[in-house]
């Protein structure tokens, strides 16, 4: 292939949020935390697939739900100044997990990193959120 060709197919097949400005952790919006997210756990433990869309009652914020193992949580947070917070439901009323991270500088809002505790569990573990 051609080196001018290759340049071109490259710029045609790059992501669309590419282009876009990179928004530092403290700009990062609802707008770049909706869709779809895969999120891995430390130690080795099974991953999860997330899915975010815009709260409907708070302007900023984010609901959505997770699936791990087949099972099913729903999702409600948001993300300020950097910060993410996600509160996980197994029944839609009590919180049974919380997740807390920060958006990773120079990953577009993309990649968040953070500890996930079981509501009842002193333990935490590591997280890694990745837009998918």
């Amino acid at each position: 292939m051609r080196p001018l060709a290759l340049l071109l197919l490259l710029a045609l097949a790059r992501p669309a949020w590419a282009d876009a400005a990179c928004p530092a952790p403290s700009e990062v919006a609802q707008s770049h935390l909706v869709g779809l997210w895969r999120a891995q756990f430390d130690a080795g433990a099974d991953g999860a697939t997330l899915l975010l869309e815009p709260h409907p009652d708070y302007a900023q914020g984010l609901r959505g739900a997770i699936s791990r193992g087949g099972e099913r949580a729903l999702l409600a947070g948001d993300a300020d100044e950097g910060e993410f917070t996600l509160e996980e439901s197994v029944n839609g009323t009590n919180i049974s997990a919380v997740w807390l991270g920060d958006i990773v500088a120079g990953s577009c809002g993309r990649e968040i990193r953070g500890t996930w505790r079981a509501e009842g569990d002193p333990r935490s573990r590591a997280f890694v959120l990745r837009k998918q």
